[in-house]
C-alpha cells in the first residue's frame, strides 16, 4: 500500500500539482479552451441566448429520440458539477492561491463554456440507441465512431478512467465528505450516515436515468437556489465590501500577495494554476463527464443540446462559485482566525520546535497560558492563536503536546490526556465557507454554518447520483449492457464503504483518474475540432435562433 500511495502521489504531481510550472492538465485545458473558442467564433457569447431558449423548452419534441428533456439533462449534469466543489473547492483555491485564484476560475469558466459545447455536441452526434430503446453516448463513442476503430484503445482508456473515477471521486469521496460533516456537526456515527445516504442513492440510481433526471431536476434547482439566495443576502447586507472584494480579487490575480496570516501563495504561477484547477474541478469542462448525461437528451439536433451545456460553467462557476468567493473575501473570513476545536493529531497540524540539546524535549511542545514557549503550532501552515482547554475559551491551555510531528498527544498541566483543545485557527475547504456564511448572516442571528452543512449534504448525495450514471455508461461500453445493474449495486456498496473509511489515497487516486479522463478526452476534442465546426455551421445556417 505504501508503494501504491507513492505511485499515486507521483502521478498526481505530474497531472495536477507541478509547483515550478503550470501543471500539465491546466495547460492542456486552457490551450484547447482558447483554440476552440476562436474556431467557434466565441460561441459562448454569441449563442448564449439560444441556449436559454432551448433549455426553456421552446424546441422540445417528446417524439425525438432520447430519454429525458433538455432541462432534465442540464439538471443531471449540474447535479454533478454544482456541488461540494462550489463550497469547498472555492475556499481551497482562496486558501492556497489567494483571492486572485477566483479570477482564474472565471477565465476557466468562460473557456469552459466553449469546451462543454464541443464535447456535448459530439456526444449527441455519435450516441447510440440501446436494445431497450434508451440511448448511450459520451467520449468513448465519439472517439470510436468519430476517429475510427484504430482509436478504440483511447475510448477504452477513457472508459476505464471514467468507471474508476465515478466509483471513487464521484461516489466514495462524496459519501466520506457527508459523513465527516454529520460526525463533526451532529456527532452522527459514520456507519449510520453511510447506511442512510447509500440507501437514498440506491433508491434513485437503480431506477435508471429517467428517475435520476426526475430527482435531479427538482433537487438541484432547489438546493442551488437556497444557497445562492443566502449568499446574495450576505453580499447585500455587506454591500460596502463587495466592490473592495472585487478589487482584491482582480489585483491579486496578477500580483498575488500572501495574507496577514500567510494565507495564499503570493506567487502568480500557483495562484493561476490553482484557480484554473479548482475551476476545472468545479464545472468539469473537458473532463468528458457531462457529455454522458447530455447524450440522453431528447433532440434530433446535436448542436441544440450543446448550447444547453454551455450554460453549465456559467451557472456553476460564474454564478455559484463567484458568490461563494465574494462571501469569503468580503467577510474577511479567508485571512482570520476562527474559534474551533482542534485534535492535536489532525493531519493539518504541524509542529515547529526550537532546537534543543535535551533529547527528551525534541518532540515536545510546551504551552503556558495558551501560548507555545519553545516553538510554534501551525494549522494549514498558519500559526494558531491562543489555545484553551474548554470550548467556551475561558481556561488557557497550560501543558504539553508530546510526540509532536509523529503521534501527538496533548496533556494538561496535571497530566490528563486532552482529546481536544480549543482556540483560533485558519480554516479551509467547506469549514471556511461555513465560517464566512456564519459571519455574513450573524446580524440576522441565522445559522449560516448550518446552511452550508445542509448544502454539503445535499450536494454530496446529488453528485453521487449523477456520477453513477457516468460510471454505468462507461461499464456498459466496456462490458456490455448487462453490466449496468451490477455496476450500480457495487456503486451503492462503495458509497457505504466511502462513508466509513479514511480516503486520503483513494481521493488522490480518483483525482488521477479524473485527470486522465480529461487528458484522453481533450486529445479526441482536438482531433474532432473540424467536425464540430462543420456541425455548428450547418445548424445555424438552417435554424432561426
Amino acid at each position: 500500500m505504501d508503494i501504491f500511495a507513492d505511485v499515486i502521489d507521483w502521478l498526481l504531481d505530474i497531472v495536477w500539482n507541478t509547483p515550478e510550472a503550470m501543471p500539465l492538465m491546466v495547460l492542456l485545458l486552457l490551450s484547447f479552451g482558447i483554440f476552440i473558442t476562436v474556431r467557434l467564433s466565441f460561441i459562448q457569447i454569441t449563442q448564449f441566448s439560444h441556449g436559454l431558449k432551448v433549455v426553456s423548452g421552446k424546441y422540445d419534441d417528446p417524439d425525438d429520440e432520447g430519454d429525458i428533456n433538455h432541462f432534465q439533462a442540464l439538471s443531471t449534469a449540474l447535479s454533478a458539477t454544482v456541488g461540494i466543489g462550489n463550497i469547498a473547492g472555492v475556499a481551497l483555491a482562496i486558501h492556497i492561491g489567494g483571492p486572485g485564484a477566483i479570477f482564474w476560475m472565471w477565465v476557466t469558466a468562460v473557456l469552459g463554456m466553449a469546451i462543454k459545447f464541443t464535447e456535448v455536441t459530439l456526444a449527441q452526434e455519435y450516441r447510440i440507441t440501446n436494445k431497450d430503446g434508451s440511448v448511450s453516448g459520451g467520449p468513448m463513442y465519439y472517439i470510436e465512431k468519430g476517429l475510427g476503430k484504430n482509436w478504440k484503445w483511447l475510448a477504452v482508456a477513457f472508459s476505464v478512467a471514467a468507471a474508476i473515477c465515478a466509483f471513487l471521486t464521484g461516489n466514495a469521496v462524496q459519501a466520506n465528505t457527508v459523513a465527516d460533516v454529520m460526525a463533526s456537526d451532529f456527532e452522527m456515527p459514520r456507519a449510520l450516515t453511510g447506511f442512510i445516504t447509500a440507501g437514498l442513492v440506491g433508491a434513485v440510481i437503480l431506477g435508471g436515468i429517467k428517475r435520476i433526471g426526475y430527482v435531479t431536476a427538482r433537487l438541484v434547482p432547489f438546493m442551488a437556489t437556497i444557497y445562492v439566495l443566502a449568499g446574495l443576502l450576505i453580499l447585500l447586507m455587506n454591500y460596502q465590501m463587495v466592490i473592495p472584494a472585487f478589487w482584491t480579487i482582480l489585483t491579486n490575480a496578477f500580483n498575488p500577495q500572501a495574507g496577514v496570516l500567510g494565507v495564499g501563495s503570493g506567487t502568480l504561477i500557483l495562484t493561476l494554476s490553482y484557480g484554473v484547477q479548482r475551476g476545472i474541478f468545479s464545472n468539469e469542462a473537458g473532463q468528458g463527464s457531462a457529455p454522458i448525461a447530455h447524450s440522453a437528451a431528447k433532440t434530433d439536433q446535436p448542436v441544440r443540446e450543446g448550447v444547453v451545456a454551455l450554460l453549465e460553467p456559467f451557472i456553476d462557476t460564474l454564478i455559484v462559485c463567484s458568490i461563494t468567493g465574494l462571501v469569503i473575501v468580503s467577510t474577511g473570513a479567508w485571512d482570520m482566525h476562527h474559534s474551533a476545536s482542534v485534535n492535536p493529531s489532525d493531519g493539518a497540524i504541524e509542529y515547529v520546535i526550537h532546537e534543543t540539546e535535551d533529547p527528551e524535549q525534541q518532540n515536545v511542545l510546551f504551552f503556558e497560558n495558551g501560548v507555545p514557549v519553545n516553538g510554534e503550532m501551525q494549522r494549514y501552515s498558519a500559526v494558531v492563536d491562543t489555545m484553551y482547554v474548554d470550548r467556551a475559551e475561558t481556561e488557557y491551555f497550560t501543558g504539553r503536546i508530546e510526540g509532536a510531528g509523529t503521534a501527538p498527544v496533548a496533556f494538561s498541566e496535571d497530566g490528563q490526556i486532552l482529546d481536544r483543545i480549543y482556540g483560533g485557527v485558519v480554516e479551509t475547504g467547506a469549514p471556511l465557507t461555513a465560517r464566512a456564511f456564519e459571519i455574513g448572516l450573524s446580524p440576522l442571528g441565522a445559522g449560516g454554518g448550518l446552511l452550508v452543512t445542509i448544502s454539503v449534504i445535499l450536494f454530496g448525495i446529488s453528485t453521487s447520483i449523477s456520477w453513477s450514471y457516468y460510471g454505468d455508461r462507461a461499464a456498459q461500453y466496456l462490458f456490455g449492457f448487462k453490466s449496468i445493474f451490477w455496476y450500480r449495486l457495487a456503486f451503492v456498496g462503495m458509497h457505504f464503504v466511502g462513508a466509513i473509511t479514511a480516503l486520503t489515497t483513494i481521493w488522490a487516486f480518483g483525482d488521477v483518474m479524473l485527470g486522465l479522463m480529461a487528458f484522453f478526452n481533450i486529445i479526441a476534442l482536438f482531433a474532432l475540432s473540424g467536425v464540430i465546426v462543420r456541425i455548428t455551421k450547418n445548424y445555424f445556417e438552417d435554424t432561426e435562433v
